[in-house]
C-alpha cells in the first residue's frame, strides 16, 4: 500500500484521479484534547484494480501541502464520495475554506434508499459489498508514526469498499428517481454556515429550564466567553467548563474568585487565572445587560395547541408512507414535525421538498379533511373524502 508524503506525489495522484468519474475519501483525526480536529491521515481511492489506485496521504509529513487535494475537491467533473461526511468536511473547511463539490455521502444516500437512519459504514460493507471489516484499529492514535500495517489496512478499507457502496447506491437512486432527494439532503452539508461556530450564538446549545431574560443573558455571556477561549486556545469547550457548571454560575452569579471557589461543579483550574477572570467578567456583563438586549427564548412550541387526535392520525399516515417508500420514518418527519402540523404550523421541514411529495402533501390533505385513513389487512389505505 502506498503512502504519499510529498506535495509532488500528491499532485501526481490527484492529476491521475481527475481522470475518473469519482474518488472516495476518508480521514482519520484526533479531537479529544483540542477544539479543532487534528488531521492525521487521508485515504483516497479511484475506481481501479491497480495497487496504487487506493492510497494514503500523510498530512503530518514535513513540507507536504494539501493544495493538490483541494484542487481535486474543486474539480466539479469528479464526484467526491464520503461516508458520514460532516466531520471530514468540517476539517477541510476549517483548514482551507474548501468544501468538496460535487459531493456524495453514502450514509445519507443509504437512508434515502431505505437502509434506515444513520446507517454505519460497517453495515453497508456487509450488506452491499458482502465483506467484513476488521475494526480493531478504530481507536488507535493516528498521530503516531510510523503507522502499523494493521492501521494502514484498516484505513484503506474505508475507501476501497466505499467504491462498491457508492456505485450501488448511485444506481439505486437513478432507478428510483431519488437523486433529487439526495441533493436536497446534502444542501446542509455543503453550506459553509454549517461549519462556522459563532461564540455569540453558543448559548443556544446550552439546555436550561429557566427562561428568564436576565438568567439567559448571563448564560449567553458565559457561553460566549467559553467558546472564544476554547477557539483561541484550541481546547475542547468542556475543558474550560462544562454546561452544568455554566448553569450553576448563571444561577449563583459569582463576583470574586472566592465565590468561584465555592462552586460544586467548576473545574479546579477554572477557579483562578484567565478563565476565572473571563467567567467573572461574563457574569457581570450578563447582570448588566439591559432587558431589551437579553436573549429571547423560543417559546413557540410551548404555545402550540396540538390536536392530539390529528397528531395520532398523522403518525399512522407517516408509518404507512415510510413502509411504502422504504424510508425511515424519522427521516421523513420527526414527532415534533407531526405535532407542529397538527397545531396548524406550516413552516415545517416535512412539508417541503421531497418530504412533501412523499408525505407532506397527503398530511395537509388529511388536516383539511380531504382524505381519510382506512385499515386494509395489515396496511393503511388512503380514502378520498
Amino acid at each position: 500500500m502506498k503512502t504519499l508524503k510529498t506535495t509532488e506525489d500528491l499532485a501526481e495522484y490527484c492529476t491521475y484521479a481527475s481522470g475518473f468519474d469519482y474518488v472516495t475519501v476518508d480521514t482519520e483525526f484526533l479531537r479529544e484534547r483540542t477544539y479543532y480536529s487534528k488531521l492525521c491521515l487521508i485515504q483516497l481511492a479511484v475506481n481501479g484494480d491497480a495497487e496504487d489506485d487506493a492510497v494514503l496521504v500523510d498530512p503530518l509529513a514535513e513540507g507536504l501541502s494539501l493544495e493538490p487535494l483541494y484542487e481535486l475537491f474543486r474539480n466539479e467533473a469528479v464526484v467526491k464520495v464520503f461516508h458520514a461526511a460532516r466531520q471530514d468536511l468540517e476539517i477541510f473547511f476549517v483548514n482551507a475554506s474548501v468544501i468538496p463539490q460535487p459531493l456524495f455521502d453514502t450514509q445519507v444516500a443509504a437512508m434515502v434508499c431505505g437502509f434506515g437512519e444513520q446507517v454505519g459504514y460497517e453495515t453497508l460493507v456487509r450488506k452491499i459489498a458482502r465483506q467484513s471489516l476488521d475494526k480493531s484499529s478504530r481507536f488507535t492514535d493516528w498521530s503516531r508514526r510510523p503507522l502499523t500495517d494493521a492501521q494502514a489496512s484498516y484505513a484503506l478499507a474505508d475507501v476501497t469498499h466505499l467504491r462498491t457502496i457508492y456505485e450501488f447506491l448511485r444506481d439505486q437512486l437513478r432507478k428510483t428517481g431519488r437523486e433529487k432527494w439526495l441533493r436536497e439532503e446534502l444542501m446542509i452539508l455543503t453550506d459553509p454556515e454549517t461549519y462556522i461556530v459563532r461564540p455569540e450564538d453558543a448559548w443556544k446549545r446550552v439546555k436550561s429550564r429557566t427562561t428568564s431574560g436576565k438568567f439567559l443573558a448571563i448564560v449567553r455571556e458565559l457561553a460566549r466567553f467559553r467558546e472564544t477561549y476554547a477557539q483561541k486556545n484550541d481546547v475542547p469547550r468542556n475543558r474550560v467548563f462544562k454546561d452544568d457548571a455554566l448553569i450553576e454560575l448563571a444561577s449563583t452569579k459569582p463576583r470574586s474568585e472566592q465565590d468561584l471557589g465555592r462552586s460544586r461543579l467548576l473545574l479546579r483550574e477554572a477557579r483562578k487565572g484567565k478563565i476565572a477572570e473571563g467567567i467573572l467578567n461574563a457574569v457581570q456583563d450578563g447582570v448588566n445587560c439591559p432587558p431589551e438586549n437579553a436573549p429571547k427564548p423560543d417559546n413557540g412550541r410551548d404555545k402550540l395547541q396540538v390536536n392530539p387526535a390529528l397528531a395520532d392520525l398523522l403518525r399512522v399516515l407517516l408509518k404507512a408512507k415510510a413502509e411504502q417508500t422504504g424510508v425511515a420514518q424519522k427521516l421523513i418527519a420527526t414527532s415534533a414535525d407531526l405535532d407542529s402540523i397538527a397545531s396548524g404550523a406550516r413552516d415545517v421541514a416535512a412539508l417541503k421538498g421531497w418530504r412533501k411529495e412523499v408525505f407532506g402533501g397527503d398530511a395537509l390533505r388529511l388536516c383539511n379533511g380531504e382524505i381519510a385513513l382506512s385499515a386494509k389487512g395489515s396496511s393503511v389505505k388512503i380514502v378520498n373524502v
